[in-house]
């Protein structure tokens, strides 16, 4: 067994979805050999594209991030849930290919959708300097035909009102060897009301698949497919018999629509891949409720489901039919949690073999307490935008801690000193340790519950002229803010440990001294309004749980971090 490997004995034959639980959307698999790698949009969060391994599709491990240069993403500026959206990652011949979008303009008439090919031959990095490609819509997919050509499918974005069309796929071949698009670009899907995103083109049996997702990625989210003999169509769509079905709706081969007792909801924008052994696999998003909804007067999606962890990622057994249409292979069209595991798998298990998954990212172990003690933040962490170099936080100025320095307010687009983890379920807890001595009110630094730059919880230590140092708690709803407690007093000179407690939507924070006892910091709230379906502006992220520091003096006061602990806690 090689260095940093280590070997799972495999006792259970399914795979207990989500796979990736939390804030993990869109996602697109490939296999090289006998791994397994997957794909996540990031949006806002940086760096960008989160990469998963497995062996086994039961056990995943994070790897490093391709876009990790500000030269290959710039972000600064996107507004909430802009920025990266759903890369599709592909191998060709000891090639790495990942398309992207990168979304500059949204919630507007005239979207900005630019996208863009990296690739390397090491998964682990570098990748090179991103290729322009079109920019028609956002969702690109890269096909690679058996000829050795290369094609490029995309949704298209209409800002004439009203659209021509409800939903259109746009296809057009890439030049690997000059690096550019060419020949014509044409329309491979149009339609009056179905409308379809997320595609990829796979080829079998002769026949050029159309995979994609329709119907937005609401509730009603699903998955369609159809086929042609040419990779330029006309594509005919499969037309499974669904009973709940109603006149107007996409013909889903998976869907959680109509179902809402399943936890898998939001299911769709799948993508397939074939194991060692012929099996196929679709991975696609999900989401599961809070038990929350919006009121009845929201501004947008009136009494709709809060949630609050975001799209996460499932995977779904699949198996093609005699006339050779793909369907799940339990039957149906819903989403099962637990799915059988791969052949392979069932073996070595039935066996009571091992399988030896190499550990290919030196940190890419599960993280639940950090002390700060390396000499890199670990791979779980992502920040807002920006990448946290020296002029936001070290490692090195005080060992064993993180020295975060204070910059731009929590609504800025630009430079905000904040790093976060994912909610992961709804039961969770979290704590740091903080030696901070705030000398204005306008220097502030603590534990943030936060959907996005206008809607979040943040307990923190500051200084108020009459008070001194202290502590309080501050709630931004949409950009209603209001703090939810008095101004504690602290003593100087003394570590503050903060914590919180989510039950269900249900938030308590804490706070005490380094070794005594802690207290309740404010009321118990509710937090469901850090959800998809709740905040104004971003809906495709997730709630992170992080730690950050302000200082609006511009003086760059610096809080230092001992530890932060972020998991899951019983109910």
């Amino acid at each position: 067994m090689s260095k940093g490997s280590r070997k799972v004995n495999f006792i259970m034959k399914t795979i207990k979805n989500p796979i990736l639980k939390g804030f993990h959307p869109d996602p697109s698999i490939v296999r090289v050999r006998e791994d397994y790698y997957l794909a996540t949009s990031t949006f806002e969060w940086w760096p960008g594209v989160r990469l998963h391994h497995s062996r086994d599709l039961i056990h995943w491990e994070l790897l490093e991030y391709p876009l990790n240069r500000i030269s290959q993403l710039d972000l600064r500026g996107v507004g909430p849930s802009q920025g990266i959206w759903a890369p599709c990652l592909t191998y060709e011949k000891g090639v790495f290919y990942l398309v992207y979008t990168v979304v500059k303009a949204f919630y507007c008439n005239m979207y900005d959708t630019e996208n863009y090919l990296v690739t390397t031959r090491d998964i682990h990095g570098p990748w090179s300097e991103p290729i322009p490609l079109n920019n028609f819509g956002f969702d690109p997919s890269l096909f690679h035909d058996e000829d050795g050509r290369k094609y490029m499918v995309s949704m298209v974005t209409d800002h004439r009102v009203p659209k021509k069309y409800a939903g259109r796929l746009v296809l057009q071949e890439f030049d690997a060897r000059q690096g550019k698009m060419v020949g014509p670009v044409k329309d491979i899907y149009r339609a009056e009301g179905i409308f379809l995103e997320g595609p990829h083109i796979l080829k079998r049996n002769g026949w050029y698949y159309l995979f994609s997702a329709d119907t937005g990625t609401g509730e009603g989210h699903g998955q369609t497919i159809q086929r042609s003999r040419d990779i330029w169509g006309p594509y005919e769509m499969y037309r499974p018999y669904d009973e709940l079905r109603e006149e107007g709706e996409a013909y889903s081969i998976l869907t959680s629509r109509h179902h809402e007792d399943l936890l898998l909801q939001k299911a769709g924008h799948c993508d397939l891949v074939e194991t060692q052994d012929g099996e196929w696999y679709a991975v696609h998003l999900c989401g599961r409720a809070a038990s929350d909804r919006n009121p009845m007067d929201a501004p947008r999606f009136a009494g709709a489901r809060r949630y609050m962890i975001g799209r996460e990622t499932a995977i779904q057994k699949m198996r093609w039919t005699e006339d050779d249409w793909l369907v799940l292979e339990k039957g149906g069209n819903t989403p099962a949690e637990e799915v059988e595991a791969p052949l392979f798998v069932q073996k070595m298990s039935e066996s009571r073999d091992s399988l030896e998954t190499d550990h290919l990212c030196r940190n890419g172990e599960p993280l639940v307490r950090d002390d700060f003690d390396g000499e890199q933040l670990h791979l779980d962490y992502q920040s807002l935008r920006i990448p946290m170099d020296e002029h936001y936080l070290s490692l090195k100025e005080r060992p064993g801690w993180l020295r975060m320095y204070g910059r731009s307010g929590l609504a800025s687009r630009f430079s905000q000193s904040l790093i976060a983890r994912r909610m992961t379920e709804y039961s969770m807890k979290a704590e740091t340790c903080v030696d901070f001595e705030p000398e204005v009110f306008k220097q502030m630094a603590g534990l943030i519950l936060m959907y996005d730059t206008d809607n979040y919880l943040y307990l923190h230590i500051s200084h108020d002229e009459d008070v001194g140092k202290c502590i309080t708690l501050l709630k931004a709803e949409n950009k209603k803010y209001e703090y939810l407690m008095d101004y504690i007093p602290l003593e100087s000179g003394r570590d503050v440990v903060l914590g919180l407690s989510l039950q269900g939507t249900e938030v308590q924070f804490f706070y005490g001294y380094r070794g005594e006892a802690r207290h309740k910091a404010g009321p118990c709230l509710n937090a469901s309004f850090l959800s998809d379906e709740a905040c104004n502006e971003g809906w495709f992220t997730g709630t992170m749980i992080g730690i950050c520091c302000q200082d609006l003096t511009g003086f760059g006061k610096y809080a230092d971090f001992d530890w932060f602990t972020v998991g899951a806690q019983d109910r």
